[in-house]
């Protein structure tokens, strides 16, 4: 797997990205709804480009030539990296992969004089929690976030020094 930069004239490829993953991920974690809601709201072209006119890093993990994922990131005031995006496609799941994107994130944390990275992850997604402790992140505390349409995301924030 190698990971590189997204550009503007991969927010087809990234929109496609999410909408696959997870209309297969989610089932069972939020309701349909909740899903497309957040697809239209997190994923849309305009979203995304306003993403990349803020500076904030999109990219795209690649393997066997093929795009397989992809992540999202920006530093804080704080001193902390959030992960914002951090997918696969199911069949690169379990394979290590995701333990290398987040690695990755980790060394360009440091690179930025970051001290730590957290991220958000839901309650119910108990295969994402099982990765995200083993590869050293633990849980701060819960939030529920109200993202309108009669939605909440219920969460987790979890977090891990780099």
């Amino acid at each position: 797997m190698h990971i590189r930069p997204a550009a503007e004239a991969d927010i087809p490829l990234l929109r496609n990205l999410a909408q696959r993953i997870w209309r297969e991920c989610y089932p069972g974690i939020i309701a349909p709804e909740q899903i497309e809601f957040m697809l239209g709201w997190m994923y849309s072209e305009e979203e995304i480009r306003r993403q990349f006119a803020a500076g904030t890093p999109w990219e795209i993990a690649v393997v066997d030539g093929a795009p397989a994922g992809f992540l999202s990131w920006q530093r804080e005031d704080d001193g902390r990296v959030k992960i914002s995006k951090l997918y696969l496609l199911p069949q690169h799941q379990r394979l290590g992969l995701g333990r290398k994107m987040i690695e990755h994130i980790a060394a360009r944390a440091r690179a930025l004089g970051a001290h730590a990275m957290w991220m958000q992850v839901n309650k119910r997604n108990g295969r994402a929690i099982g990765a995200y402790l083993k590869a050293g992140f633990h849980i701060e505390k819960e939030a529920v976030f109200d993202i309108g349409g009669g939605f909440v995301m219920d969460d987790y924030l979890m977090a891990r020094s780099v």
